[in-house]
């Protein structure tokens, strides 16, 4: 399928609800614009990024203490100091 937009006095342009469909794309959601050699560029469904929130304890090791962020800092000082 091939689609002709028009591009404003803006810079703008508006998707085609074909395209929108095609993409997956509902009204809210985001697109992914790749810059492509020869003036190109691709078009994608952004994908769904992660909360912040649900990372929360991903470091976790049973039975290892927490590292303070003075105790970090201190490790990465010793070793630059090597």
């Amino acid at each position: 399928m091939r689609v002709e937009l028009t591009v404003t006095a803006k810079g703008q342009v508006t998707l085609r609800q074909a395209v929108l469909d095609h993409l997956g794309v509902k009204p809210g959601g985001r697109v992914d614009v790749e810059l492509l050699p020869d003036g190109r560029a691709e078009l994608r469904q952004a994908g769904v990024r992660p909360d912040l929130a649900g990372l929360r304890g991903i470091l976790h090791r049973p039975g290892r203490k927490p590292v303070s962020l003075q105790e970090m800092q201190d490790a990465i000082e010793a070793v630059d100091e090597q």
